[in-house]
């Protein structure tokens, strides 16, 4: 991870992309609906992990960026580099009167492994990371209990310990538009998410 003194220093524009979101039809810049409530993950390649929630009943929209760096406004490769301390992550708006946060944290937690460090298979870099950016006190407190006894199954079955970083959700930068809903756009692309098979009984 770079320092903030050596990250890249970005620019001031903010990424313009179509508001409308590939498969679920509804506005991705400022989705609206009661109810309405915000998450966001880290769990390797965004792609994968952005269709792992849209697919999920009372997901409102979905969009996949880069936050938890230091450089304003992001481009991919500058992420890519490494030099931005960015992760690529899915933020999520969701309806709390239908799904509710566990749920998404079941999600995440079962797919992708969430004990590799600075990648996710052969994805590589700090972009990768595992990571639950929290909205509230109450997201951030779930997601900790939520590890704590995905860590309890994940030792049992001999795997490492849990390297996911919790925090409260930092700035949130769009990704470039050919990233939003690729592998609705490209059923066929490439997608390295991979679980470690285990449930996670939240």
């Amino acid at each position: 991870m770079p320092s903030e003194e050596m990250a890249l220093p970005g620019r001031t524009s903010e990424m313009k992309i179509t508001d409308s979101h590939y498969i679920l039809g509804s506005s991705q810049i400022a989705p609206k609906g009661n109810n309405l409530v915000y998450a966001m993950f880290g769990m390797g390649c965004f792609w994968g992990a952005e269709r792992k929630f849209w697919d999920l009943e009372g997901v409102m929209t979905t969009s996949v960026g880069y936050a938890g760096g230091f450089t304003p406004h992001p481009l991919y490769e500058e992420v890519c580099s490494g030099m931005t301390g960015h992760n690529e992550v899915v933020r999520v708006a969701f309806d709390s009167e239908v799904v509710n946060y566990r749920s998404l944290l079941k999600v995440f937690w079962e797919n992708h492994d969430p004990t590799q460090g600075m990648r996710q298979g052969n994805d590589i870099g700090t972009q990768y990371r595992s990571g639950i950016y929290c909205f509230s006190e109450e997201q951030f407190s779930d997601a900790e209990e939520s590890m704590i006894i995905y860590q309890s199954i994940l030792s049992q079955e001999g795997f490492e310990e849990i390297t996911t970083e919790i925090v409260m959700a930092p700035i949130f930068y769009f990704a470039e538009d050919y990233h939003q809903q690729y592998l609705g756009k490209n059923p066929n692309g490439y997608c390295g998410l991979g679980g470690t098979g285990l449930s996670c009984a939240i």
